[in-house]
């Protein structure tokens, strides 16, 4: 069965943006969260015009891989400028989870509008035997409190800037998490946890 993954550039401090993002103005003053997909020599195999360090390669494309579908929250998607209406991810299809609609939806995007768990079965179902990717820190507290996450995967950036918007919201309960792997790269550390059932 599939898997749902909630994998985020994110500083020490947690945050996966910088002070005012948005459209126009991406992740606003954090756009260092993503300079190491481009300080390497490795070109990604799955991402047209990343070029990595081989570590973050090796990680980047494993994960890259296995992604199937793309469910992203509301906020995500505006400041990404409705990813140009395709995905953030070149092969998966995006879902777009949202409370109020959003008319800018292309014929490449799927509109959910009644909770995570019906915007992760219909990702899941588009998926086929590939995983679920999750994007945004609203989308990953909801699919975390609702226990459906199998996978956090953090990117680590070491800096901290000191706001923006956290990668997590405030969580009813503790969850807990087991390390799978963790491999230092330049300008990025990357953890690898399972949620522990």
């Amino acid at each position: 069965m599939s898997k749902v993954i909630s994998a985020h550039a994110v500083s020490v401090d947690g945050y996966i943006t910088g002070r005012d993002p948005g459209a126009g103005r991406g992740l606003g003053d954090g756009a260092m969260l993503f300079d190491w997909y481009f300080d390497g020599n490795t070109p990604s195999q799955v991402f047209d015009g990343f070029k990595l360090s081989e570590p973050s390669a090796r990680v980047f494309d494993a994960l890259a891989g296995r992604v199937g579908t793309v469910v992203a929250g509301r906020n995500t998607y505006e400041d990404s400028e409705h990813f140009g209406g395709g995905s953030p991810h070149p092969t998966a299809r995006l879902f777009v989870l949202s409370h109020r609609p959003a008319p800018e939806i292309s014929e490449r995007q799927t509109l959910i509008t009644t909770g995570i768990e019906d915007a992760i079965a219909a990702a899941r179902e588009a998926a086929g035997d590939k995983d679920i990717g999750l994007m945004g820190g609203g989308v990953a507290t909801e699919a975390l409190k609702a226990g459906l996450v199998d996978e956090v995967i953090l990117h680590q950036v070491p800096i901290l800037l000191g706001g923006g918007r956290p990668f997590f919201q405030a969580l009813p309960e503790h969850v807990h998490l087991r390390l799978v792997e963790a491999v230092p790269a330049p300008g990025v550390t990357h953890l690898h946890y399972e949620v522990a059932r």
